[in-house]
C-alpha cells in the first residue's frame, strides 16, 4: 500500500467508524385511517389507504385547512350502537418482536356535536391510553400523538378501542415499526412490558423526527422540544454542533445523531446552577427513565471540568462526567428506574458539581405491564365460532375475547382465571340466546375446555352436534328452538351435565344412555319435539339394527356374515359349473359302447322296413315271398 493511500485511510477511518450500520428490521404500516387511497407524504413516507378494522365508518375533520399532513385529516370512528362496544385495527403477517406504534387521535367536531368522545385503547390486550370527556381545547382541536413499544408474538397486532357509554372511538392514523427486539434494556425489563411513552425531549432543539421533519429515526420516534417541561426557573443556554457524534444511531436503539447535537446547559459557564425537568406520570406505575448526553462544548478537554449529579424524585441517584465516561463529542446513554410512584409529577434535577450541569436528551416510559390474556387456544375457538354462529357487528366480538380484565369481556360471554394459576383466562360460559344467529356450531368449541355453561337457544342454528362437544365441564346446556339435525354424539354422555335442553330441533337416532341418565339422576332433560329420537323410555324403540341413525354395530356384524355365507356358496357354484368342466370336455356325452349299440339297433330297423317294401312288393307282383336271413 502506498503512503498517500495509508493517509487517506488514516483521515478516513474516524468518518467510517463513526457511520452506524444499516437498519436491519423492515416490517412496518403506516395506516390513514378513514382514508380512501395510498400516498406518499411530502416527507417521502408511504401512507396505505384504511384497511385492517373490524368496523366502524370513515370521517373528515371539521377544518381539513388547520392539518399540514393528509392522514390528519380523515378519521374511522366507531358508533356502539352498530359495532359494539369494542373495535379493533389487527396488522396481520408480523414476526414476532418488538414494535413502535404510534397514533394520531383528533375530534374537531368531526360530528357537530361540540362534545368529545370517552373511549379506552389497548395493545395486544393491556390498557394504554384513556380519553375522557372533556378533553383539552388543544388537543380535541388540534389532535394528539400518542406512542408507546410493545412485543408482538402471535403475528397479528391487536389494537384495540373500547367505548365508553354511547361515545364512539375515534383515530385518525396508525404507524406500527419494527424494532430492535433488545431495545430499552428489554433483556433485564423482560418481554411482558408495554413501554408507554410519557415524554420523550430534545435538549435545546424544536421537535424532529419522521412526520415532523427529514430527520431519520429508524424507530420512527418523535422528539419533542424540552421547553414546556423545564422548570421556568432553570435559566439555560443551548449548545450545538455541526460534528459527528460518535457512537450515535448504534444497535440496539438505534438513537438519532440529531439528538446529540444540541444540548443544554445553565447560564453560568463558571459552573453552579440547576437544570430541573417536570415529567407527567400516574401513580402505582414503575416508570423507566433514559437520559442522553454528548460533550459537545469544544472548551471541555478533559475529565473533570463538568461533573453534575442526577437527581430523581429528591433522590440523588448518579454522578455524571460525560468526558470520563466516552470523551468529547460521542454519545453516553444511561436508564433509571422509578417504582411505586405516588405522584402525578416527577421530579428530575441535574446539579453542578463541578461547572455547569449538561443534558442532551430525556425519556420517560411508564412500564405498564402485560395484562391477563386469554389462552390462545380459546381465542382460536372463539374466532372460530364468531364465523360458524354468524356473530353479528353489533355484539363487538373483536380482539382478544376476555382481556383486558378492566373491560367487559366479548358480549355473553364470561371469562375467569385459568384454574391452572398460571395467569392467563379462559372462557366459563357463553349465554347467546335469542341473538338471531344463523349458523353451525364449530367443531373447535371442543377447545373450550372450561365451559361451564352454553346457551344458543332460540336462533336459527343448522348442522350437527360437534362429536367433541360434551367437555367434562360442560353443566348446563340449552340448545333448544334451533333446527340442528343428525345424532346425539355420546361425548354429550361424558360431561357433568344437569340441563340438557335439546327439544324443538330435528334430531334424530339413537339417545346415548348416559345422556338420558341425567334426568334419571336429578337433572332436567328435554328432548321432545325432535324428527326422529329414539332407544330410551318414553320414546319409541329404534329400528332393527338402527342406532344413531345410521347401522349399529350388531347389525353391521350380521350383515358381514351374510356376506361371508353368500361369498362361499358363490365360490361353489363357480368350482362345480367352471373348474370340473375344464378337467374333461364331454362330461355330459354319451359313453362310446352305447353309441355302438344303438348304431346296430338302427341299422336292424332300417334293414327290416326295406324288406317289409320288398315283401309288399312282390306279392303284389305274384311273387313268393321270400326271406333272406340278417
Amino acid at each position: 500500500m502506498s503512503l498517500l493511500s495509508l493517509s487517506l485511510l488514516l483521515l478516513l477511518l474516524p468518518l467510517i467508524s463513526s457511520q452506524p450500520p444499516p437498519f436491519p428490521f423492515t416490517t412496518s404500516y403506516l395506516i390513514d385511517c378513514g382514508g380512501l387511497n395510498n400516498f406518499t407524504s411530502d416527507l417521502n413516507r408511504t401512507w396505505l389507504s384504511d384497511r385492517f378494522y373490524t368496523g366502524g365508518a370513515p370521517g373528515l375533520v371539521s377544518e381539513p385547512h388547520n392539518f399540514p399532513q393528509p392522514q390528519e385529516r380523515t378519521l374511522r370512528f366507531f358508533p356502539p350502537n352498530s359495532y359494539g362496544k369494542k373495535n379493533c385495527y389487527s396488522l396481520p403477517s408480523l414476526p414476532s418482536g418488538r414494535y413502535y406504534l404510534r397514533t394520531f387521535t383528533v375530534y374537531d367536531n368531526y360530528d357537530s356535536k361540540l362534545r368529545s368522545p370517552s373511549f379506552d385503547v389497548s395493545v395486544e390486550g393491556t390498557l394504554v391510553f384513556s380519553w375522557r370527556s372533556p378533553w383539552p381545547e388543544t388537543v380535541s382541536k388540534d389532535g394528539a400523538y400518542s406512542d408507546l413499544f410493545a412485543f408482538v408474538k402471535d403475528g397479528v397486532a391487536d389494537v384495540c378501542f373500547y367505548s365508553i357509554a354511547t361515545d364512539p372511538p375515534v383515530i385518525a392514523s396508525l404507524e406500527l415499526v419494527q424494532v430492535d427486539p433488545l431495545s430499552y434494556d428489554s433483556s433485564s425489563t423482560g418481554s411482558d412490558l408495554v413501554l408507554v411513552n410519557y415524554g420523550r425531549f430534545t435538549c435545546g432543539s424544536n421537535t424532529f423526527g419522521p412526520g415532523f421533519s427529514d430527520d431519520v429515526d429508524p424507530f420512527g420516534r418523535v422528539w419533542q422540544s424540552d421547553a414546556a417541561s423545564r422548570n421556568a426557573n432553570s435559566k439555560v443556554r443551548v449548545l450545538s454542533t455541526t460534528n459527528v457524534i460518535a457512537n450515535a444511531g448504534r444497535p440496539s436503539n438505534y438513537f438519532p445523531m440529531r439528538l446529540y447535537q444540541t444540548a443544554v446547559t445553565t447560564e453560568s459557564r463558571a459552573g453552579g446552577g440547576i437544570i430541573e425537568y417536570f415529567l407527567n406520570v400516574d401513580t402505582r406505575l414503575d416508570y423507566l427513565i433514559w437520559f442522553h448526553f454528548a460533550e459537545i462544548d469544544p472548551m471541555v478537554v478533559e475529565a473533570g471540568q463538568r461533573v453534575f449529579d442526577v437527581y430523581v424524585d429528591g433522590l440523588n441517584v448518579r454522578r455524571i462526567d460525560v468526558y470520563k465516561e466516552v470523551g468529547a463529542f460521542s454519545a453516553f446513554d444511561w436508564h433509571y428506574v422509578v417504582e411505586k410512584l405516588n405522584t402525578t409529577s416527577l421530579s428530575v434535577k441535574f446539579v453542578s458539581v463541578v461547572g455547569p450541569p449538561l443534558i442532551s436528551g430525556l425519556e420517560n416510559y411508564a412500564m405498564v405491564p402485560l395484562d391477563f390474556s386469554t389462552v390462545p387456544s380459546q381465542v382460536a375457538a372463539m374466532r372460530a365460532l364468531k364465523d360458524s354462529l354468524r356473530i353479528p357487528d353489533r355484539m363487538g366480538w373483536n380482539g382478544d375475547p376476555c382481556a383486558p380484565s378492566t373491560w367487559d369481556a366479548w358480549e355473553g360471554v364470561t371469562c375467569h382465571p385459568n384454574p391452572d394459576g398460571s395467569g392467563s383466562l379462559v372462557v366459563t360460559q357463553l349465554d347467546l340466546g335469542s341473538q338471531g344467529l344463523k349458523g353451525y356450531i364449530s367443531d373447535q368449541i371442543s377447545l373450550l375446555s372450561n365451559l361451564v355453561s352454553l346457551n344458543l337457544s332460540s336462533n336459527s342454528l343448522r348442522g350437527n352436534l360437534p362429536l367433541g362437544m360434551g367437555q367434562k365441564s360442560l353443566v348446563r346446556l340449552d340448545l333448544s328452538n334451533n333446527q340442528l339435525s343428525g345424532a346425539i354424539p355420546d361425548s354429550l354422555g361424558s360431561s357433568s351435565l344437569q340441563l340438557a335442553l335439546l327439544n324443538n330441533n330435528e334430531l334424530e337416532g339413537q339417545v346415548p344412555e348416559k345422556l338420558y341418565s341425567v334426568g334419571v339422576h336429578g337433572g332436567v332433560i328435554d328432548l321432545s319435539s325432535n324428527r326422529g329420537l329414539c332407544g330410551v323410555p318414553t320414546m319409541p324403540a329404534c329400528p332393527f339394527f338402527w342406532e344413531n341413525k345410521s347401522i349399529s354395530t350388531g347389525g353391521k356384524v350380521a350383515i358381514g356374515l351374510s356376506c361371508v355365507v353368500v361369498l362361499v356358496l358363490l365360490v361353489l357354484m363357480v368350482y362345480i359349473c367352471c373348474i370340473r368342466r375344464g378337467r374333461n370336455d364331454y362330461d355330459f356325452a354319451l359313453p362310446q359302447d352305447l353309441i355302438s349299440i344303438a348304431a346296430k339297433r338302427n341299422r336292424y330297423q332300417r334293414q327290416k322296413s326295406l324288406m317289409l317294401l320288398e315283401l309288399e312288393t312282390q306279392h303284389t307282383n305274384g311273387f313268393p315271398a321270400t326271406m333272406s336271413p340278417l
